[in-house]
């Protein structure tokens, strides 16, 4: 009877694998696969032309020069949200780790009409910044506001159980042995963090340079000037420009597979400090 157990729990473990398997497959390998055949239909050479034409260039700084503003801004403020949270017990604490949550449960279009609402033409303080002549609705400010706003929980709930995990014996003796507040923040719990940190900030920049709904709204989808990478791949696919648009989806996809391998690799650090920290 025993022997009939394990033999069908060994079917059943076959057939659940298979099945994943193949729904991974279907679902990421074979997308995958046609993203970069439609790049490389006509061969290598006019792939690489579209991906250094003068578009296709402006919209790639313009998604690097995004992340590298919109992470680490999220990084201080993800950073500074945990230690709060994860350290401390206060009235209110319960409120502030949802507002940190809400992006994840607004429509990241909702989220860019917002902003068109506040800095647009019409907007609440749109007329007072023309006069002023700043612009942030269909330029790059908005594109930075949009996508930090979308992409601040990532660093703080990948801080939060570690925060909330982390002994405080290590604190307590720097304190005792001199150290003030900011030192003991800087050389003790932030190491100790570090691995989630960087875990987090790789999640935030992967959901940057791939974010389209907000900027969508934000941007107004001038070529040359407001055009990320995902609204790149928008305007050439809606231009019937094959190549182009699949070899920028392909330069997006490399992308994410280095994130997943770098998030890979972070995760298993994270999950071998938490278990040094039980």
């Amino acid at each position: 009877m025993n022997r009939t157990v394990t033999q069908e729990s060994t079917a059943l473990q076959a057939g659940l694998t298979m099945v994943t398997i193949i729904l991974l497959v279907i679902l990421l390998v074979l997308p995958l696969a046609v993203v970069f055949s439609e790049a490389l239909m006509h061969g290598l050479t006019p792939a690489i032309e579209s991906l250094v034409s003068d578009e296709a260039i402006d919209a790639i700084e313009l998604t690097l020069l995004v992340a590298a503003i919109s992470v680490p801004l999220n990084t201080a403020c993800g950073l500074a949200a945990a230690w709060c949270t994860g350290r401390f017990t206060f009235p209110g604490r319960g409120l502030l780790i949802t507002l940190i949550e809400l992006p994840f449960s607004v429509s990241p279009v909702i989220s860019g009409m917002v902003w068109v609402l506040l800095f647009g033409a019409n907007g609440w303080f749109g007329p007072a910044l023309d006069r002023a002549g700043v612009r942030i609705i269909f330029a790059t400010p908005g594109l930075i506001l949009a996508t930090t706003f979308v992409t601040f929980p990532f660093v703080a709930r990948t801080l939060i159980p570690l925060m909330e995990q982390l002994s405080s014996t290590e604190e307590e003796a720097a304190l005792t042995l001199g150290a003030n507040g900011w030192q003991t923040f800087w050389r003790v719990t932030v190491p100790n963090v570090r691995w989630g940190l960087l875990y987090g900030a790789l999640l935030c920049n992967a959901r940057t340079m791939g974010e389209f709904g907000a900027v969508s709204v934000v941007s107004g989808h001038i070529r040359g000037q407001t055009m990320t990478m995902p609204l790149q791949v928008e305007a050439l696919f809606n231009d019937y420009d094959w190549v182009g648009a699949f070899t920028i989806a392909g330069l997006l996809s490399l992308l994410a597979l280095l994130t997943l391998a770098v998030k890979a690799a972070l995760a298993f650090r994270i999950s071998d400090r938490g278990r040094s920290l039980l």
